[in-house]
């Protein structure tokens, strides 16, 4: 369970942070 969690909580900051580029890039 604890590391499900820690995988989760590893995917969500992957997608935060492809989002910021994305958005970063969109914005340029």
């Amino acid at each position: 369970m604890g590391a499900w969690h820690g995988n989760g909580f590893a995917l969500i900051v992957v997608l935060f942070i492809l989002l910021i580029i994305v958005g970063t890039a969109f914005v340029y």
